[in-house]
C-alpha cells in the first residue's frame, strides 16, 4: 500500500465524490477571493470619494456651482455620494421651476430622489456579499460531507480484511480530512471578509444618510 501522505497525493487518491467536493470548494474559494479583492477596491474608492466630497461640500459656498461641476463630469464617472448629491439637486432644480409647489415639497422631493440614489449605491456595495456569506456558512458542511464519505469508504474497504492496522486506515482517513481542511480554507476568509465589508458598508451608509439630512437643511435656506 502506498503510504505517501502528501496533500497532492491524498487528493489524487481520494474517491470521486470526495474529489468533486474538493473541486467545488476550491472553485468557491477562488470566486470568493476574486470578490474579496474587487469589493475591497470598490469600498476603498467609495470611502475616498466620500472623504473628498465632504471636504468639497463643506468648503463650497455655491451648491449650484458644485452641481454643475459634477454634472459636467458625466453620470458614468460619478461615484457614491456624488451621484446622490447630483440626483438630489437635479430634482430640486426641476421642482424649483414649478411655482405651484411649496418649499417643503421641493425639499421632500429632492430628499426622496437622494434616498433612491442612496439605496442604489448601497445595493451596488452589497453585491457579492450574499455569495461570501453562503460560502462562509456552507463550506465547512460541504467539506464535512466529503470527510464522512471518505471515512465510510475507508472502513468499507477494510470490511474484508482479516486484520486492520493503522497503516491501512490512515491514508483513507487522511484523504477524507483534506476535504474538511479545504472547506475551512474556503469558509474562514469568506466569513472574515463578509463581516468586515458589512461593517464598512454600514458605516458608509450612515455617512450617506447624514449627508442627505445635512443637504436637506441647506436646501431649506434656499427656499426661504
Amino acid at each position: 500500500m502506498n503510504n505517501d501522505l502528501s496533500i497532492l497525493h491524498l487528493i489524487a487518491e481520494a474517491s470521486l465524490v470526495v474529489q468533486i467536493v474538493m473541486a467545488l470548494l476550491l472553485i468557491a474559494s477562488i470566486i470568493s477571493w476574486t470578490f474579496i479583492f474587487s469589493k475591497r477596491k470598490q469600498l476603498k474608492q467609495a470611502v475616498k470619494v466620500m472623504d473628498a466630497f465632504e471636504h468639497q461640500f463643506k468648503n463650497s459656498g455655491d451648491l449650484e456651482s458644485l452641481y454643475y461641476q459634477l454634472s459636467n463630469k458625466g453620470h458614468d464617472t460619478l461615484l457614491g455620494v456624488e451621484r446622490i448629491f447630483v440626483a438630489g439637486y437635479q430634482e430640486f432644480l426641476k421642482m424649483y421651476e414649478l411655482p405651484q409647489t411649496t418649499g417643503q415639497e421641493k425639499i421632500e422631493s429632492a430628499q426622496k430622489a437622494m434616498r433612491i440614489s442612496l439605496t442604489r449605491e448601497l445595493d451596488s456595495l452589497d453585491e457579492s456579499l450574499p455569495f461570501l456569506a453562503t460560502v462562509g456558512s456552507t463550506s465547512p458542511y460541504i467539506g464535512l460531507f466529503g470527510t464522512v464519505w471518505g471515512i465510510m469508504n475507508s472502513f468499507r474497504s477494510l470490511s474484508g480484511a482479516k486484520q486492520a492496522t493503522l497503516a491501512q486506515v490512515a491514508p483513507g482517513i487522511a484523504e477524507a480530512l483534506v476535504a474538511t481542511a479545504i472547506g475551512l480554507f474556503a469558509a474562514i476568509p469568506a466569513v472574515m471578509a463578509y463581516n468586515r465589508f458589512s461593517t464598512s458598508i454600514d458605516r458608509l451608509g450612515s455617512r450617506y444618510e447624514l449627508f442627505v439630512d445635512e443637504f436637506g437643511v441647506l436646501l431649506q435656506y434656499q427656499v426661504r
